[in-house]
């Protein structure tokens, strides 16, 4: 990077317009033209602007545009609709986040299949249809890279949320951090099978950079700990509960030597009922992932030594959030949101359940009237938009009083 590009980049101010062009010796003319996909401005100056604005960490500052026009904003929010017990958690933080700001905020809730499967489509729509910003889940980041620039040339920004989109213009990430969610689930399981043996680790996707990264975070808490405890087969279930029960049923018949488990997405409930059928449960200690009613009595009964609760409210809250700030205000988030994990184990159940914010309990025994008030109905224009129900996440102990 040039002198000049380096004091554009001096912490303590944003960057803008200005910067870059002083960066690269042109005009601030070329630069807004470049910046803005505006005609006169040939493909190779294009991209050197948006190259040195990505390296500055240019954000564009939205706010006058909408505080003049005075107009609703509109988010569109882009979520998987498997594995529902994970990603209705996370609406609903979205949900949460933006109640306060209505009617002035508007929220288009938007699914596709799984992750990496039907979210080109909707994120060539939303760009279509000129909405103010959007909250995806990339699972292809490569794949999305494209249209998160066309969008950032359009000036629409995007908030990654579950994982992220690392070497795209995005305006930030919010994310439970995906190494350090490994590097503790190893860690617990060192430290619980210190007798030694193999450990299955599942996952969705490796070519994930969210997956792939809480692989490495457990494979290094194995090897600094230094324990008996090696790493067998890892198993990618790509978000399918048949896909993965089929192969953990496979895995368990060809490693009978093995010890443990660690499943690193919320899709744990087809690995146990394999483990369960296999007749391997009670021989196996199993770290699993976030917490939802099929999870609590297992934990009681110390079939699940432990889960990683990713806090899927939490970071849907989050990301909505810095989006409005950044669309309403001008306030540029940090790059990357980490909320922090928590660990949940049978001796701190109880005050989780107690203490998490959503008066929650299990679906089959609600009552008609709970139920229907748990349906959100999603506002949209011109007939576009769909119907949400949001799952129960978490079983609330009947004694336990819920905290607001």
């Amino acid at each position: 990077m040039s002198t000049d590009a380096r004091k554009a980049a001096a912490p303590g101010r944003p960057v803008g317009i200005k910067d870059i062009a002083r960066a690269l010796g042109i005009s601030t003319g070329t630069v807004d033209r470049a910046l803005h996909a505006k005609p006169g401005v040939n493909a190779l100056t294009r991209a050197r602007v948006l190259s040195m604005a990505e390296s500055l960490g240019y954000r564009p500052n939205l706010a006058a545009r909408y505080l003049k026009s005075k107009k609703p904003l509109r988010i569109t929010v882009h979520l998987p609709r498997e594995i529902a017990l994970f990603w209705d958690s996370l609406r609903e933080g979205i949900r949460q986040a933006a109640a306060p700001f209505a009617p002035a905020l508007h929220v288009d809730f938007r699914s596709y299949p799984r992750l990496g499967d039907g979210d080109i489509p909707l994120f060539e729509q939303a760009l279509r249809e000129d909405t103010n910003g959007l909250i995806i889940a990339p699972g292809n980041p490569a794949a999305l890279n494209p249209y998160i620039r066309k969008a950032a040339r359009k000036d629409i920004p995007v908030v990654c949320v579950i994982t992220d989109a690392p070497d795209t213009p995005r305006l930030a990430s919010v994310s439970a951090d995906p190494f350090t969610i490994g590097a503790v689930a190893g860690e617990l399981l060192a430290r619980f099978d210190r007798g030694g043996g193999k450990v299955a680790f599942f996952t969705g996707w490796l070519s994930m950079q969210d997956h792939a990264d809480k692989l490495r975070g457990f494979e290094s808490s194995l090897a600094t700990l230094g324990g008996a405890l090696r790493l067998g087969p890892v198993v990618e279930a790509h978000d399918d509960e048949r896909e993965a029960h089929r192969r953990a049923i496979a895995v368990l018949r060809a490693h009978p030597d093995l010890t443990s488990i660690y499943v690193s997405t919320v899709n744990s409930l087809p690995v146990l009922r394999a483990a369960e059928e296999e007749g391997r449960l009670p021989g196996l200690t199993v770290v699993t992932t976030d917490l939802f009613p099929e999870l609590v009595e297992r934990i009681r009964a110390g079939t699940i030594a432990a889960t990683v609760y990713q806090r899927p409210l939490s970071q849907g809250r989050l990301a909505l959030q810095a989006l409005y700030d950044f669309l309403l205000n001008g306030v540029c988030p940090p790059t990357r949101l980490h909320v922090v994990p928590h660990l949940v184990m049978r001796s701190n159940l109880d005050l989780f359940l107690e203490k998490l914010p959503v008066d929650l309990e299990s679906a089959p025994a609600a009552a008609p009237d709970r139920a229907a008030s748990r349906r959100v109905e999603v506002a949209a224009q011109g007939g576009r938009g769909a119907s949400v129900r949001a799952r129960r996440p978490i079983v609330r102990p009947a004694r336990a009083k819920a905290s607001s």
